[in-house]
């Protein structure tokens, strides 16, 4: 640049001035200001510093860039380092002396300082983590995120400004991702450090202290209930390492906190879960948070101590931490798509239609968060050779609206879909009291009254059958058909009572019944259907049961023995021509019960009245109940429950349940 200006100079200084010059031209003089004139001009033209308009990438990458998102330390740090002199490369050479210098600089304030140790420690973490290959490097690693943890820490509550006066500084969001990923590779590091090596001391209620390095980590998990009356997790599983393929979205909250899920147990279907009528969740999700005693920056930076809380996340939106209310990180659907994923729901449920796999005795309740008295129940049913992936997305839907999680919890009932009706009535009804009973002795919660039914097809069905009275009619059609009199007539009634003899379930006050074919469908006598009848195998249990009782009614050689010989099963139950069906379509519902109907209509037109349409595999006119709060009819195929539409419905409708349920609390304060 220097020759070219000088280059330049002597040219016109030299070859541009007229010639011959006039007699009054003093030529020194303007020599003089032809330079000045060229040297401005020139050096306007060379300037340093160029005004270019980014691309929007390139600003994100300005603004946002840091050791998460993009892998390089952020710009942040850049200026701080050239605060204090050193270089970015020199930096990560000596990284330890680096650190020292940072810290120990004036020259930056508290603010600055904090948030570039947090990411230069974070940095060195991340390092480690890549080489971990002994315990000692372990170790170091967890050291290095604990180390991240406590500054990014010491940014948020311990310098001048508050959490709030920096709302909306970008690097208090960068810091706060600092921290959270730090808290959560720490805890679950440290987790599977000790894996299989108990906490040096525990006190039963899920209070822990492990030692790493020079840290002593104080923790509890004691504000999170779980599965088996665990005091602490088998393993915990950062939400972030979870992604889902079937489930439309994921729902989580932003907020301070690492977002995990507890793993008490490995397998959801099995032989843990038949030997009661209940099981809990066996990964709840729950959020971390760690803190560093102290009550000024000096303390907080030279504590060797850490304390750790975990909190429910379903239960707990906010928390008070150094003097402040903070909002709550979580993640609603990780813990329920990993439940769904680790179940083999979608291959047992066809495996147990046919007597194969992990033969399905009973039915079984699966909460799918910690039960919680305070908030009111959502019992789900699905259908035929199905399961409770029936509801994957409605579930999730339901989780993912903060008023509907904040006041309901779910519970999916998983039953043999092979047993007839009358039996699995029965059944479904018992570990519905049993569990209530269990979580509930006294009935008084908020969360055993005014539940709600949600069944699907033959779920559907059932949940009508445990909101109906079936007075006399099912035992008058009984003693119509066989003739029992007098000792086998009490052993009958005995047997079979429970079965034909019932009352609505007291605790529900509201059903939505979904495609569900109230008075059977002719789809059950085709064909293809009865081919599958006659693959159907009936568990040992309700085949031990149906043989009793056809003994108690049948006089062998009788002419009524034949329709015993082959027992029914749930297809046969599925029939429009039926004798249990058509027996209770028209058993009444307890008039303390609001039901809804939501049905499916693949075939509809304009052209075609709607009664005579159907989801193609049950008819409009089947689904379809007087009576009804309201119905909605979707263009949809038996499916329809996994419809945005259907889903909408049923949200709607919790959200109305709700608030009939809070006005009533209300008017029953009213003096």
């Amino acid at each position: 640049m220097q020759a070219v200006l000088f280059q330049s100079l002597r040219f016109f200084s030299l070859n541009s001035l007229p010639s011959p010059l006039p007699q009054h031209f003093c030529p020194p003089a303007l020599k003089r200001a032809t330079l000045l004139v060229l040297l401005a001009l020139t050096l306007g033209g060379c300037a340093g510093v160029k005004v270019s308009p980014p691309e929007t990438k390139d600003y994100m990458a300005l603004r946002r860039g840091d050791v998460l998102t993009t892998g390089e330390l952020s710009a942040s740090v850049g200026a701080a380092l050239q605060v204090v002199g050193i270089d970015q490369a020199s930096c990560e050479k000596a990284a330890a002396a680096c650190r020292k210098t940072l810290g120990e600089s004036r020259a930056l304030g508290d603010e600055q300082r904090l948030s570039v140790l947090a990411e230069i420690w974070l940095q060195e973490a991340l390092r480690r983590d890549r080489q971990v290959q002994t315990e000692q490097q372990t170790e170091a690693m967890l050291d290095a995120y604990l180390e991240s943890a406590r500054h990014a820490y010491a940014y948020l509550f311990m310098t001048e400004r508050t959490v709030g006066q920096r709302a909306l500084d970008d690097r208090q969001t960068q810091v706060r991702d600092y921290y959270n990923f730090a808290v959560q590779q720490a805890l679950t590091g440290l987790f599977k450090l000790y894996q299989g090596k108990p906490p040096r001391a525990t006190d039963g209620q899920g209070n822990f202290l492990l030692q790493v390095g020079g840290w002593d980590v104080h923790g509890t998990v004691g504000d999170v209930r779980l599965a088996g009356d665990r005091d602490l997790p088998k393993e915990l599983i950062p939400a972030a390492s979870l992604s889902f393929k079937g489930l439309r979205n994921q729902y989580r909250r932003d907020g301070l906190g690492a977002e995990l899920v507890a793993m008490t147990a490995r397998r959801v279907v099995g032989k843990d879960s038949a030997e009661q009528a209940w099981s809990e969740t066996p990964f709840p999700a729950l959020t971390a948070v760690a803190s560093f005693p102290g009550t000024t920056l000096e303390e907080v930076l030279s504590t060797t101590k850490v304390q750790i809380v975990a909190y429910d996340p379903f239960r707990q939106d906010s928390i008070t931490l150094a003097g402040r209310e903070i909002p709550l990180a979580a993640s609603f659907t990780s813990g329920y798509g990993l439940w769904l994923a680790r179940s083999g729901f979608a291959a047992q449920s066809l495996l147990t239609l046919v007597g194969k796999g992990e033969v399905l005795e009973k039915p079984h309740v699966y909460l799918m968060q910690p039960y919680d008295p305070n908030r009111r129940i959502i019992v789900m049913l699905h259908g035929l050779a199905s399961s409770p992936e029936a509801w994957i997305n409605v579930a999730n839907e339901v989780l993912g609206d903060e008023t509907l999680r904040q006041n309901y919890q779910i519970w999916q009932i998983y039953y043999p879909t092979n047993a007839p009706l009358a039996f699995n009535n029965l059944a479904i009804r018992r570990v519905v009291e049993q569990t209530l009973e269990h979580f509930d002795p006294s009935g008084t919660a908020k969360a055993s009254q005014d539940m709600v039914l949600v069944g699907h097809s033959m779920g559907g069905v059932l949940s009508r059958l445990m909101l109906s009275s079936s007075g006399d009619r099912l035992w008058d059609a009984l003693l119509d058909k066989y003739s029992i009199k007098g000792a086998r007539l009490e052993r009958v009634q005995k047997k079979l009572g429970p079965y034909v003899k019932f009352e609505p379930l007291p605790d529900v006050s509201r059903a939505i019944f979904v495609a569900a074919p109230h008075r059977g469908t002719p789809f059950a006598e085709n064909r293809i259907a009865r081919w599958a009848s006659g693959l159907v195998r009936l568990p040992v249990s309700v085949l031990g049961r149906i043989t009793d009782v056809a003994q108690l009614l049948v006089v062998p050689g009788s002419a009524n023995a034949e329709p015993l010989t082959r027992p029914i099963n749930s297809i046969d139950n599925l029939s429009d021509q039926d004798p249990f069906v058509r027996l209770v379509a028209d058993l009444p519902i307890s008039p303390t019960v609001r039901y809804h109907s939501i049905i499916g209509s693949y075939n509809s037109t304009p052209e075609l009245l709607l009664n005579a349409t159907s989801d193609g595999v049950v008819p409009y006119v089947s689904s379809h109940l007087a009576g009804a709060e309201s119905e909605l009819v979707i263009p949809s195929g038996h499916s329809v429950q996994e419809t945005p539409e259907a889903i909408m419905e049923i949200r709607r409708i919790l959200h109305v349940h709700l608030e009939q349920m809070n006005n009533s609390q209300l008017v029953g304060r009213a003096p």
